[in-house]
């Protein structure tokens, strides 16, 4: 479904990736884990053409989307529900959702039901059916973080990028999150997830690649790290 080959991300001179491969096969949710600096958002960036590669691979259904515009990329099948949110906080709510279906509405991606897809996600997040007319930058960080996810949604996506989706938020709305989550893998939706509480995104995945520096120091199903010294010590300590 995604796989990305030996890639190689810089911000100007400086090299943030080196040469790192990771698998998401259909269906599946993988985590990405590591420390903050570590690289994980520079790779979701790279994926979903926010930076452009130095070297390597990204394909996605067998198909090459290294160094693709951000938008052909979309229209390619690929989400990216990024860090920090980014909502379009002087739009309403519903126009927020439905800008994340504009690739479908301009026939840049088959159109399906997006009216069926947007009552699909109010009936996921309850929350932002009630607030459907209220400007999303008068949301609280759960809401927007829920409008977030949803706007990837409304793309009806091959791949779901998850970017830290828990950053920022108490811990009762952590736990809404992860049940989304749960709820979107039941659904059979393929997702890469990067997220600070390991434990937590362990739980929900079924494979993990642990990242150091730019590159992945090990990799594995999550029950097999979940139980490997190394990475209890290191990432899965505070999270229990």
């Amino acid at each position: 479904m995604l796989q990305i080959n030996n890639l190689h991300a810089a911000y100007g001179k400086v090299e943030v990736l080196h040469g790192i491969s990771i698998a998401v096969p259909k269906g599946k949710v993988v985590t990405l884990i590591g420390s903050n600096g570590a690289g994980k958002t520079t790779t979701m960036r790279a994926i979903s053409g926010m930076l452009t590669p130095k070297a390597g691979q990204i394909s996605l259904n067998g198909r090459d989307i290294t160094g693709m515009a951000a938008h052909k990329i979309a229209r390619s099948g690929l989400a990216h529900s990024p860090e920090g949110r980014r909502v379009f906080s002087t739009l309403s709510v519903t126009d927020n959702l439905l800008l994340g279906a504009f690739p479908r509405l301009t026939f840049g991606r088959p159109r399906g039901d997006v009216a069926g897809d947007l009552d699909r996600v109010f009936e996921m997040f309850p929350r932002l059916k009630e607030r459907r007319e209220q400007l999303a930058g008068t949301l609280s960080g759960g809401e927007q973080q829920m409008l977030a996810m949803g706007r990837a949604l409304m793309l009806n996506p091959e791949v779901l990028l998850l970017d830290e989706p828990s950053m920022g938020l108490a811990p009762l709305l952590v736990e809404e999150v992860f049940r989304t989550i749960r709820n979107l893998k039941e659904r059979g939706i393929t997702m890469l997830l990067v997220e600070q509480f390991a434990a937590a995104a362990l739980n929900v995945a079924d494979y993990g690649y642990v990242m150091e520096n730019g590159n992945i120091s090990c990799h594995g199903p999550a029950e097999q790290l979940k139980n490997d010294p190394a990475v209890k010590a290191a990432y899965l300590g505070a999270a229990h």
